[in-house]
């Protein structure tokens, strides 16, 4: 059974306030460090899986590099990570081969890239269609960028794209989750992921909300009740145009699912290679084994 292979690279231009993710903002010299210790770690992948016990499989019909925002990446550090994984597996002909994008950081030369090294997908992290609702956040992009990134895009022969978007962002309304969920149908794309806001201590805004104050639009966030009610009118919206739920958070046009991401729903196996929260990469064979080793980044 072939692999999914998963990278992370956990670098951004800024954090977002709800995100929990073991990702964050650094210096280039420390993405490149990244960058040397990922590579090492993908060509002795067969290696670690012998000293833990595991089957190492060659054959990979997937891969998903997220983040982070592996496109904050340098063009080169970009191509080496495709170059060192062509080397370390076997690509199957028709693999599925993500990368997950913030909007407003796909250049010319990042879809150049893309299409040198076979990424037939695109996960773009709008989150929310709504300027106001995005800037809150500390996203970068405005609606318009969206929009042209999936026109060029296209235009590169890259047309399996994702957008994200999230229900109960601070200031979203009723109306306002209308606009996101009328976009996300009206632009075309075969895949939405919908997912509602996660309140935990490990984001800024979450912290904020537990405390009840005021810091990062925390007292604009609807209540539980509307951000239930904006993911039952998204399953009911986006099924009705026939972008239809395959899993809980998960959208798609027929034949258009992730690859990928059903590895992880259906328990077959994948090899992932991330970052851990201090100085760490996890490597992970299969379901249920794993490996931490140093990989040098900042704690």
């Amino acid at each position: 059974m072939p692999l999914g292979l998963y990278i992370s690279v956990p670098f951004c231009r800024t954090k977002c306030s709800y995100c929990n993710f073991a990702s964050d903002v650094f210096s280039r010299s420390v993405h490149q460090t990244y960058i040397n210790r990922i590579c090492l770690s993908i060509e002795g992948a067969a290696t670690v899986a012998e000293q833990i016990g595991g089957q190492f499989e060659r054959s990979v019909d997937s891969v998903f590099l997220g983040g982070g925002t592996p496109t904050v990446l340098d063009i080169s550090q970009l191509g080496r990570l495709f170059v060192t994984i062509g080397s370390t597996f076997e690509m199957r002909p028709n693999a599925e081969v993500t990368v997950e994008c913030a909007p407003g950081t796909i250049s010319s030369s990042v879809i150049e890239v893309f299409q040198r090294c076979g990424v037939n997908r695109v996960s773009l992290g709008v989150q929310s269609f709504v300027d106001r609702e995005a800037t809150a956040v500390g996203r970068l992009h405005k609606s318009a960028t969206v929009m042209d990134d999936i026109l060029r895009l296209r235009d590169a022969g890259i047309i399996d794209i994702n957008i994200d978007l999230i229900a109960g962002l601070p200031h979203q309304t009723a109306d306002s989750w209308k606009t996101s969920l009328d976009q996300a149908i009206a632009c075309g794309v075969p895949h939405v992921s919908v997912y509602m806001l996660e309140v935990d201590e490990d984001s800024r805004l979450g912290r904020e909300l537990i405390a009840g104050g005021t810091r990062y639009h925390a007292h604009f966030v609807p209540d539980e009740d509307m951000v239930a009610d904006f993911y039952e009118e998204a399953c009911e919206r986006l099924n009705r145009a026939g972008i239809r739920q395959y899993e809980i958070s998960n959208f798609c046009r027929d034949g258009s699912e992730s690859r990928h991401n059903l590895k992880y729903w259906t328990g077959r196996a994948f090899h992932a290679i991330c970052s851990g929260r201090r100085d760490r990469i996890r490597t992970v064979f299969n379901v249920g084994f794993a490996r931490e080793i140093c990989c040098g980044m900042p704690a």
